[in-house]
């Protein structure tokens, strides 16, 4: 009896000095951590990192970067059933612990003491909010010590509600998903206050294994993982058998869901984001920053298709390069090779990769996948001339069997009125931009055929020859030093010697004829090369560059010679866009800007621009850069080269207040269309990165013009046309398109009475607001004089 008193005397003295050796080594282990623990007081203030969208002029969402998606929820919109499938999964002590649950850490002791390994970590739902947001996730001993400290000091500053929210916001569930609000949305479509039970059970299941036991990737596992859940929520009252055996039958049902918002303006979206780099740093990423563009969706659409659709014509014109690639060994419905045979080849916009899978005479059958098959008959494949290595095309195709064999792989896309049609991916490029005339906004903007395809932005970075596309400048600055639109220029060959030029240089027209005594006006519509430089050789080069410059052209993209008349110096179609919105606006110089606003994450306004604008009165004016009587008549001639000129495809779309110049550099390297409306100004451009050539008869009028015309129709579409006001100082007068003289000894009496009683100079600037027919008769066409 005495001894077994002893043996109770010396395990209480033990069970006290283990406590007491316990407790000092907790305390010495407290002052030493001490010191390096955050401040848990931070969690008040809580910045969840959420990712930078962006936004169009209507608000949908184009584009957002960040890895981490998240939707913070309050803890008061959280339902029941969540958190208790999460304390069920996770902490089933958490109402009754400090933040520590000291049985959960004394099984993780003894299972590392049996096996050697850390499989439990004993981590409490405060333990996991002091690591997610006060420590790094590796896992050691020296960070468990301090996840158990900060544990204990969360529990005795903020609520267990204030935890719980912390915790369902934070923690990661698979595929970018950071919290249940974005988990929610993610897996199900759904806000956390739409999920049926088995739902929630679901989410409650991630945190252990988010990326493997998610119900996308592993829906097996999900269910296992699901009813683990379900089945702790019963066993501690949480729902009822009948709920039970309810979510329990349930399927695991699920697919990732992709915020709304548009496959659009990929290449706008990447301005946005390198700006936002340069305002604001690393925070762009993780500041929930909402940017909302100047893009106006519909238009953005429209200019996405404009481009691709002028690369497939240009495409086709120049023959079928072949399959992307062949099967060997072709099996007849075998629909699950034929899949496989799809994912290797690469998907871009609007092109649709299919397998051969049947050729008859005239139309072939391709599958899709998806156990869908379309049928390309011989309108859709016809064009398919096969293109030779040194880029002729060999004869064109009578049966379907010339241009493909059974188990190609191929594109094919779909056009309008719904008809698949064989295709291939353009080595051709091209590029749209469009400006608001008045302020500048970028309402549409396309620097490539596909942003997967290639990520430069040729609206942007590209730096092109003009092209012909310059020689409106020069028309401008004549008519301001006193030429006139009817002013007579010799359209005759002409020889620059090497003294001039450095080497000798024969420039000649397009056409290689010459017309003899040209008006401007005419000189200006059919793109006359050799009218251009010796107006530019009277005017001056200097007094030239002098006004690119005023159109915002930098001085070092000029050059200092004759070939200027060509446009052989450098510009985007973004600086092209800005030099042709003058010519809409009335005169002024305009700034394109595409950010409209910035708002942070709260909804707070942190940036509105304020652009300068064509307006009376306003606060931020643009500055006028030509008079408005010369504009009127330079307007005009613009106007010719539409109704009369080489850009008269414009006419299809059946407006008469559309003007602007077609550009062509040389060898044909390089396809400008550079037009507008008083609504709207747009610039497309077609070429080769290489600069290589385009080939014979591919100017802007084939090549630009038609992008630029899909666009505007779509894009005019139901706005009203717009002219220009006539300036006081304007007369109209009629000139012999023969001899460019007024029309009449009567006529030229007449209009010098008028101009003399109205101190009006008779021999200054001409335009016109009427001109010929596009038929052989000639009419006395209508000048306006000032």
């Amino acid at each position: 009896m005495n001894l077994m008193f002893k043996w109770l005397k010396l395990l209480f003295f033990l069970i006290v000095l283990a406590v007491i050796c316990i407790g000092l080594g907790t305390f010495f282990l407290y002052r030493h951590y001490y010191p390096q623990l955050p401040d848990v007081t931070k969690l008040s203030d809580v910045e969840y990192q959420l990712p930078l969208r962006i936004y169009s002029s209507e608000g949908e969402l184009l584009s957002q970067f960040g890895d981490q998606k998240r939707i913070p929820v309050s803890i008061s919109d959280i339902p029941v059933d969540l958190i208790h499938a999460f304390l069920a999964a996770e902490d089933d002590r958490f109402y009754q612990h400090p933040g520590v649950d000291y049985q959960g850490l004394l099984r993780a002791a003894l299972v590392f003491a049996r096996t050697g390994k850390k499989k439990q970590g004993g981590s409490t739902i405060t333990m996991q909010v002091a690591r997610n947001y006060l420590l790094s996730s590796e896992r050691t001993f020296d960070r468990k010590i301090k996840e158990i400290f900060l544990s204990l000091e969360i529990d005795k500053n903020f609520s267990k509600q204030e935890i719980l929210e912390l915790y369902l916001n934070k923690i990661y569930l698979g595929h970018h998903a950071y919290g249940i609000g974005a988990a929610a949305y993610t897996y199900f479509g759904k806000q956390v206050s739409e999920l049926s039970l088995d739902q929630v059970a679901i989410l409650a299941g991630l945190p252990k294994a988010p990326s493997t036991d998610n119900p996308v990737t592993n829906p097996a596992r999900a269910k296992q993982r699901r009813d683990y859940v379900l089945r702790r929520m019963r066993e501690l009252g949480f729902i009822s058998d009948q709920q039970y055996q309810q979510a329990l039958g349930q399927p695991v049902i699920s697919k990732i869901h992709y915020e709304q918002k548009q496959s659009l303006a990929p290449f706008m979206a990447e301005m946005v984001r390198q700006i936002m780099i340069e305002w604001y740093g690393e925070e762009t990423y993780q500041k929930g920053f909402q940017v909302y563009t100047t893009i106006h969706t519909g238009l953005q659409k429209q200019a996405e298709t404009s481009v691709r659709s002028a690369l497939h014509h240009y495409s086709e014109r120049h023959g079928y390069s072949g399959p992307v690639a062949h099967v060997e060994h072709f099996t007849a419905d075998d629909t699950a090779s034929w899949d496989q045979a799809l994912t290797t080849v690469k998907s871009y916009q609007g092109l649709v990769s299919a397998l051969v899978v049947k050729v008859n005479k005239l139309s072939i059958q391709t599958y899709t996948g998806d156990n869908s098959l379309q049928t390309i008959p011989w309108q859709g494949l016809k064009w398919a001339a096969k293109r030779n290595r040194n880029g002729t095309l060999s004869k064109q195709p009578s049966r379907a069997s010339q241009i493909v064999a059974t188990g190609d792989l191929i594109y094919i896309r779909q056009e309008k009125h719904n008809d698949w049609k064989l295709a291939q991916l353009p080595e051709v490029e091209g590029a749209l931009v469009a400006l608001n005339p008045v302020n500048g906004a970028i309402l549409a903007l396309q620097g490539g055929f596909d942003f997967k395809k290639s990520k430069f932005n040729r609206v942007t970075q590209m730096q092109r020859q003009p092209g012909s596309g310059f020689k409106p400048i020069i028309y401008l600055t004549a008519l301001e030093k006193g030429f006139t639109a009817a002013s007579i220029v010799n359209d005759a060959p002409i020889v620059f010697d090497a003294n001039q030029t450095g080497d000798e240089w024969r420039p000649e027209n397009f056409s290689h004829k010459f017309a003899g005594p040209t008006r401007l006006r005419v000189g200006l519509r059919t793109s006359r090369n050799l009218v251009s430089i010796r107006l530019l050789r009277d005017i001056g080069i200097k007094a030239v560059r002098n006004k690119a410059m005023q159109f915002g052209l930098p001085e070092d993209q000029l050059p200092g010679s004759l070939t200027l008349a060509l446009g052989s110096g450098a510009a985007s179609p973004l600086q092209m866009a800005r030099v042709f919105a003058a010519f809409a606006n009335g005169g002024y110089l305009i700034d394109p800007y595409f950010i409209d606003r910035i708002e942070s994450a709260d909804g707070e306004l942190l940036f509105q621009s304020d652009p300068k604008t064509v307006c009376t009165g306003c606060q931020q004016q643009a500055p006028r850069i030509f008079a408005e009587d010369v504009h009127y008549i330079m307007h005009s001639m613009l106007q010719d080269v539409v109704n009369n000129g080489t850009a008269r495809r414009a006419k299809s779309l059946g407006r008469s207040d559309l003007a602007g110049k077609t550009g062509t550099t040389n060898d044909q390297r390089d396809a400008w269309f550079n037009g507008y409306s008083r609504a709207m100004v747009a610039t497309a451009w077609v070429g080769f990165d290489s600069s290589k050539p385009l080939g014979p008869r591919e100017t802007g009028s084939l090549a630009a013009l038609p992008m630029w015309i899909e666009f505007m129709k779509s894009a005019l579409k139901g706005k009203p046309e717009q002219t220009f006001s006539k300036p006081d100082n304007i007369e109209d007068v009629e000139i012999d398109p023969d001899t460019g003289l007024l029309a009449s000894e009567f006529a030229t009496k007449t209009i010098r009475e008028i101009f003399r009683s109205q101190n009006k100079p008779v021999d200054y600037a001409v335009s016109a607001s009427k001109t010929t027919t596009d038929s052989e008769e000639k009419h006395d066409e209508l000048e306006s004089l000032f």
